[in-house]
């Protein structure tokens, strides 16, 4: 063992032993000291009620072994009556640079100051803490600790009640069915993120986008001068039906050369509920129609990924200036379309 990894251990153990020399004997004095204790710790909330277990344990060495199911499931994680770890354990974990958790290969220097992967190369192997080269060391003493360590989600104000192992919280994260939606508006670079009805709210008074009860619609778009086809969104609705909130785009955009309008359906909410209904969208004129059938998106795909996927009805300009009638200088569709639930 290197001086540097001899050190390390010795400042954690030394944390770990300070806690136990403070807990009272009696059992009931002892629980209210573990909360005083979990009360007062500070600092990055990616470490809040952190928890460690007994024994050590090697990372896993191929996260495709991990159970999905268990990952997601907070009722196969409940919390265990484990020891709470001192803020200076947790600060061990933190890298200096970005100040996120360190997952491995955690690299150090020759005076035992580390950082994460991702940073490594930022501070062009130089040491941030003391500025010495910082090679090709790993500290596999702290790669063990951060193995014994469990962890809340991060979406944990979001509902998740889940503790999970450390090397196992990202991929959780990553498929939590806590974890916010993004914005589904498409007309700007919306950064708003919650859950379903802040949303809906958030659509309807800051958007202003228009509000509908029922399984049914019946739009009219009109544009004044369709040749002039940007990117952009040109309208959103929300329908209300079914007590579930589906979005309806409608817009024009430049596939290759041509321009073409395109109209689809997204759902507020997962995939795995999504594919609970489908929609039907029909749009014509003239005594002629075209229609399309489909399954509403997930709104975690997004806006563009659908667009680009051409996942719904798409009609092209010189066909939808046929069915505007008229001179065809003025675009004047008509869409209509019902969403049902499947049986």
């Amino acid at each position: 063992m290197t001086v540097c990894n001899f050190a390390l251990l010795v400042k954690l153990f030394t944390s770990i032993r300070n806690l136990e020399e403070q807990k009272p004997e009696d059992p009931v004095r002892n629980r209210i000291w573990m909360t005083s204790q979990t009360n007062m710790a500070s600092g990055n909330p990616f470490f809040d009620d952190v928890r460690i277990k007994p024994e050590v344990i090697d990372p896993p060495q191929n996260e495709d072994m991990m159970d999905t199911e268990t990952l997601n499931d907070p009722t196969q994680t409940a919390i265990k009556p484990n020891l709470t770890v001192s803020s200076s354990v947790r600060e061990l974990l933190e890298c200096p640079v970005c100040l996120n958790a360190m997952y491995p290969p955690i690299h150090q220097c020759s005076n035992g100051h580390t950082l994460c992967s991702g940073c490594k190369p930022k501070v062009h192997n130089r040491c941030p803490t003391c500025r010495h080269e910082l090679g090709n060391i790993r500290c596999l003493a702290l790669e063990k600790v951060a193995a014994s360590l469990e962890l809340p989600c991060k979406y944990q104000s979001f509902g998740c009640i889940g503790i999970y192992p450390y090397y196992s919280k990202l991929k959780h994260e990553s498929q939590c069915s806590y974890r916010p939606y993004n914005c589904p508006y498409a007309g700007s670079e919306c950064t708003v993120i919650g859950d379903i009805p802040y949303l809906v709210a958030h659509l309807k008074d800051d958007h202003k986008v228009d509000m509908h009860n029922g399984c049914t619609f019946n739009h009219r778009y009109v544009k004044s001068n369709p040749h002039e086809v940007e990117n952009a969104t040109w309208m959103l609705t929300v329908f209300s039906c079914f007590g579930q909130y589906f979005c309806l785009h409608f817009e024009a955009f430049q596939l290759g050369v041509a321009p073409v309008y395109i109209a689809f359906l997204r759902f507020m909410g997962d995939d795995n509920e999504a594919k609970n209904y489908s929609y039907s969208l029909e749009v014509g004129g003239n005594g002629r129609k075209l229609t399309w059938q489909g399954v509403p998106r997930s709104i975690r795909d997004s806006h563009r990924k659908v667009r680009d996927s051409f996942d719904g009805l798409i009609i092209q300009r010189s066909m939808a200036l046929f069915f505007s009638g008229g001179d065809r200088k003025e675009l004047k569709l008509r869409v209509t379309g019902r969403i049902w639930k499947e049986q």
